[in-house]
């Protein structure tokens, strides 16, 4: 997937905490379909390639979409694979696939109860998705529903695919809301949850980009999204500490969200990354429990006698910059008298 950058940003004693940031490592790329490559055996196949290598292929193309309303499902499904392979293989081809009028009936096989078919739509889908041109008219076209209908009803790749393909068209502000709206939040959270790991990945990426508006973050929080993320943060051979991290970041602001962690038995959790975890685990643990213990005074306790002081000292003697500002501020803040700031905590937990 492509980073995005989308920071946690809030003010402590002046300080302003803006920098925490994706980078290149934080999410991996979702690029076209990872699920398999098909038989190199298959004559028709190779002959289409091969075809579409050639000043033919915007006549292949035409009539692999004219294919795609075919009364034989067989046929159907040879022309949505073909599409899928032509998009995912050469980029110019997914702009010819759009401009020929595929759109619109690979949208209508996303429903199709044929899951090999509604398998081949999505990924279809998804890799027409990489194109910057396509986002705006599969979006027009009516490609979210269908999208998450996959995300709930489709194969295991399907789900994942449809995760991508959901993640590419929120890179428009203006889909994020439309996304949430038409029930992708909760299906993410279950995948984030339940999928195998590249499931967890898409989910988790996809619930990052949607989560920037406020509206689908209390929609993930009400899905329940604390016990996965916790879990997973917990579990440092998930390799999805930073991923879960990263998540929860744009979640915390949420007063709903925090009193969720804390249910969850998150403080233990972020607790144990300040002192075992990497560098940047360290970072984003130590800005999500600023968070928390700045709106309340019962979870600077919780935090304080979870061990918290000994590896923040650690961490601000030898973090990097940004990791020993947020130590020294987090410390400064465990060390306050607990009741002199109670009048003013915000969190119901209070």
């Amino acid at each position: 997937m492509e980073t995005e950058t989308q920071g946690t940003t809030f003010s402590y004693m002046g300080r302003n905490f803006s920098n925490i940031s994706l980078d290149s490592g934080a999410f991996s790329e979702c690029n076209s379909d990872r699920s398999g490559e098909f038989p190199s055996a298959l004559s028709q196949t190779k002959r289409v390639l091969l075809a579409c290598a050639s000043d033919k292929s915007d006549d292949v193309i035409q009539q692999l979409v004219s294919d795609l309303e075919s009364d034989s499902i067989d046929d159907q499904k040879q022309a949505a694979m073909e599409l899928r392979l032509l998009a995912k293989n050469k980029p110019e081809n997914r702009v010819k696939i759009a401009r020929a009028g595929a759109i619109r009936p690979l949208i209508l096989l996303i429903s199709s109860p044929d899951y090999e078919l509604q398998e081949h739509g999505v990924t279809a889908i998804l890799n027409l998705s990489l194109c910057d041109e396509n986002k705006k008219l599969l979006a027009s076209s009516g490609a979210i529903r269908p999208l998450v209908k996959a995300l709930k009803v489709g194969t295991q790749t399907a789900k994942e695919n449809a995760a991508c393909a959901l993640l590419r068209l929120s890179q428009f502000e203006e889909n994020k809301s439309v996304i949430g709206r038409s029930g992708a939040i909760p299906l993410l959270v279950d995948l984030l949850e339940t999928g195998n790991f590249r499931g967890k990945k898409d989910a988790s990426t996809a619930l990052y980009s949607l989560c920037s508006i406020k509206e689908n973050k209390i929609r993930a929080v009400e899905a329940g999204i604390m016990k996965p993320l916790v879990e997973l943060m917990a579990d440092f051979d998930s390799n999805m500490v930073d991923k879960s991290a990263f998540v929860m970041s744009v979640l915390v602001g949420l007063p709903e969200a925090r009193a969720a962690i804390v249910e969850e038995g998150g403080i233990p959790v972020l607790v144990e990354i300040i002192e075992v975890g990497s560098q940047r685990q360290k970072e984003i643990a130590v800005v999500i429990l600023l968070q928390i213990c700045d709106h309340s005074v019962v979870h600077r306790t919780m935090v304080a006698r979870e061990g918290a002081i000994p590896p923040l000292v650690a961490l601000s003697q030898s973090g990097t910059k940004r990791a020993k500002q947020k130590a020294e501020a987090l410390i400064e803040l465990l060390r306050r008298p607990r009741s002199s700031n109670a009048a003013s905590s915000s969190d119901s937990s209070d």
